[in-house]
């Protein structure tokens, strides 16, 4: 006997490729043979019922396999369903499964329609199937003992329509995440054909579990790639992004954009994650103080105390009263116990400035509670132990300390466990007018005055050497705005600009000490000659092109000063009479170094 599918005009367009759309079959269901005994059964053995389960199985898989929402998928397998399987109703109900929502869908689905088809699922029953993962089938749903009342309403049996039913469970693997069930008015040939819609809802569940299996697998993976999309497409956002603007790290309180402190918040940023000791090196006035506020503040210990102490600012003994706290009695003043600043930074951080100039007695002491977090106040016997994260500061040169036996080595490697450098101003000094710009900022805001810079002012800035850095900086904006007559600070405003700038003397007298000090010291410009002798031995004038010269003097020819005109000439002969490089020598830029040679005549050497 020959059974041939019906597909749509659509399709044969097509030599029959399907659309997964759901194609009809033409074949003698069971719905149209309600007459079948048992004799014409016997007689034929099933052979159509058989040859029609062949067909609709090969049908559904293609319908499995089709490229569609995996609801539509399902929704489709039940409409093909109706063609070779006697039913009423038919509803496939897939489980939650962690990101997934639950699907209940049956023949007509649309969308939003779940609810519908939920609420024609006997719920009892479909938990039995879950748990016993074995199929259910009721020949009599009004008398099958698994069927609750509710369950009976809902499937609309009663005494007058007896209704069949059966439920097999989808599986993933080993797992149940679903079932298909099917329910019927119960007549002659239903019955007698149970076991066999059992068997051939089982094979079509196993096909629909295995598509729920790869829909899943396929969602997995298309998380797993968007995600991926997603960052690397934050990563290329990033590349696209200029270098600046893609590192910028932001510390309250530190102000600045140059590459040499943008290098420093970036490790500031990463050592504030750990609990490693912390020494920061860098000159006098650099901001230590604020960096380990920093490092505080963006650690775990952000809420704990930060306490801090000037180790230079007092003697041995009031030192270690003060880093270890007293107990009562312990000396002539002490009425009361009192703790340390130790215990006072328990769960915090504590920072140390100037640790450089702590006694070689002291620093045994500090070595012992750096390494343990254990001490006895003074004048007490009971141990007390804390959890402290030490952050020092110093602006000597430890490891000549070390080799003149003034700081012990031990006590070196133990602090200088993490060493930050800090970059003095000459070294940042793109940040100089944005420094400058806050510093008066507050000034006007502690005075009541409006003053701005002039753009001469700003040249003045950019050319004095500031070996005092930051603090020199700051003093050196207020005092002139204390004493600018005028609603803009301009250049005659500036002591130096008249000779009369005391941190020049005190830098040039400590000359020998800075001597010791990383980096060139960048020359504080002088009142302008008012000579050709005295041009020619005095430094040269502020706004000028070689104001940021090494100190006139600093180097000798024949026993007399170097003039400017000399210096420029050295370099050259020094780098082989390549611009760039001479300018980097003297601290200039190129554009610099050119209006320089052209003003001294210096003829440039061809090689």
């Amino acid at each position: 006997m020959q059974h041939n599918i019906r597909k749509s005009e659509q399709d044969d367009r097509e030599d029959g490729h399907n659309n997964g759309d759901v194609v009809m079959l033409d074949i003698p269901s069971v719905r149209e043979r309600p007459n079948s005994n048992s004799e014409t059964d016997d007689a034929l053995p099933n052979v159509p019922l058989y040859e029609s389960a062949i067909i609709g199985i090969f049908e559904i898989s293609k319908v499995l396999t089709a490229p569609c929402r995996l609801e539509v998928t399902l929704a489709n397998v039940v409409d093909l369903l109706q063609s070779f399987v006697q039913m009423r109703h038919g509803i496939v109900s897939l489980f939650h499964d962690d990101d997934v929502p639950d699907i209940t869908v049956g023949a007509g689905w649309s969308e939003g329609s779940d609810e519908r088809f939920r609420m024609r699922l006997p719920q009892k029953v479909i938990d039995e199937i879950v748990a016993s993962d074995k199929p259910l089938v009721a020949e009599n749903v009004a008398v099958h003992p698994a069927f609750s009342a509710a369950d009976k309403e809902v499937l609309g049996a009663s005494d007058d329509t007896r209704v069949s039913f059966i439920g097999v469970p989808i599986r993933v693997d080993a797992n149940v995440v679903g079932t298909l069930t099917i329910d019927r008015i119960l007549d002659n040939a239903s019955s007698a054909r149970l076991d066999y819609d059992v068997r051939l809802l089982t094979m079509v569940a196993n096909l629909a579990g295995q598509t729920v299996k790869l829909h899943r697998l396929f969602a997995c993976d298309r998380e797993r790639l968007m995600a991926e999309k997603d960052r690397l497409q934050k990563e290329l956002t990033e590349l696209k992004q200029p270098a600046r603007e893609r590192k910028k790290v932001h510390v309250e309180g530190i102000i600045g954009d140059s590459p040499a402190l943008r290098r420093l918040l970036e490790k500031i940023a990463v050592v504030a994650k750990s609990n490693s000791t912390v020494l920061l090196r860098g000159e006098s006035g650099t901001g230590k103080e604020l960096v380990a506020k920093a490092i505080h503040e963006r650690s775990a210990r952000a809420k704990r105390p930060f306490i801090k102490l000037n180790c230079a600012a007092l003697p041995e003994t009031v030192l270690e009263s003060e880093l270890f706290g007293h107990e009562k009695g312990a000396f002539t003043s002490a009425f009361t116990a009192r703790k340390g600043r130790f215990e006072l930074a328990d769960k915090g951080t504590l920072f140390l400035d100037e640790i450089g100039e702590i006694s070689a007695s002291f620093q045994a002491k500090l070595l012992r509670v750096l390494q343990e977090q254990e001490f006895e106040r003074v004048g007490g016997n009971q141990t007390i132990k804390v959890d402290v994260r030490v952050i020092a500061a110093t602006n000597k040169n430890l490891e000549e300390a070390v080799a003149r036996n003034e700081f012990r080595a031990d006590l070196y490697y133990r602090i200088s466990v993490v060493p930050l450098l800090l970059p003095p101003l000459r070294e940042r000094r793109g940040d100089i007018p944005l420094l400058a710009t806050e510093f008066l900022r507050s000034f006007n805001s502690e005075n009541g005055r409006t003053l701005t810079f002039d753009a001469s002012a700003i040249e003045v800035l950019m050319n004095c050497g500031f070996p005092g850095n930051v603090r020199e900086l700051e003093n050196c904006v207020q005092r002139t705005a204390t004493m600018a007559p005028g609603p803009s600070i301009v250049r005659d405003d500036f002591a130096c600009c008249h000779g009369q700038c005391l941190s020049a003397m005190l830098w040039k007298s400590g000359s020998d000490e800075m001597a010791l000090q990383p980096g060139p010291i960048v020359s504080v410009p002088a009142k302008p000659a008012t000579s050709p002798a005295e041009a020619a031995t005095s430094a040269p004038p502020v706004g000028s092109e070689l104001a940021p010269l090494a100190p006139v003097g600093a180097a000798l020819v024949g026993g007399a000063k170097m003039t400017d005109r000399e210096r420029v000439i050295a370099a050259m002969e020094k780098s082989g009479w390549v611009q760039a490089k001479a300018a980097r020598l003297l601290g200039l830029t190129p554009r610099q170094i050119g209006y320089a040679l052209r003003k001294y005549g210096v003829e440039i050497k061809r090689f």
